[in-house]
């Protein structure tokens, strides 16, 4: 089992110290750490020892969580003219509420009535081209 390391940096944030303070507990023995190096670096369950009550994520960690979403829907028994309008109502949602990147690509199959539509971006992002995508099926 990997066991969580945080630097006294990532400490001192998460609790609202100066990082000076959590190197100061570190060197007077209050809070454990180990020495790597030039830096501590203290587990997880140090610190929730040391503050006595379960530890989160830094906000720091939270804030670059990437999530990718891939999506490929496929629809039947779609004539041309609905699969143009999908095509080209879809490709316009550039941008949703999310900050991702969002790719939206289609591909129709007339011989088949087959149409594809692949969505790449963000859950909030995804979301709002795939709601876009209900609505204009069921219009």
């Amino acid at each position: 089992m990997v066991k969580q390391l945080y630097s006294a940096e990532e400490v001192a944030e998460q609790l609202g110290l100066h990082v000076r303070t959590v190197r100061g507990y570190v060197r007077d023995g209050r809070l454990r750490a180990v020495r790597i190096g030039k830096q501590y670096r203290i587990t997880r369950e140090d610190l929730e020892a040391f503050v006595g009550a379960p530890v989160t994520d830094p906000p720091a960690a939270r804030r670059n969580r990437h999530v990718d979403v891939s999506s490929i829907v496929e629809i039947d028994a779609v004539a041309p003219e609905t699969a143009h309008r999908v095509s080209t109502l879809l490709t316009a949602v550039r941008t949703g509420p999310g900050d991702q990147p969002l790719h939206v690509k289609t591909a129709y199959d007339e011989a088949r009535g087959r149409m594809k539509v692949i969505v790449l971006g963000g859950l909030a992002d995804t979301k709002h081209v795939l709601d876009h995508l209900q609505a204009l099926l069921e219009s």
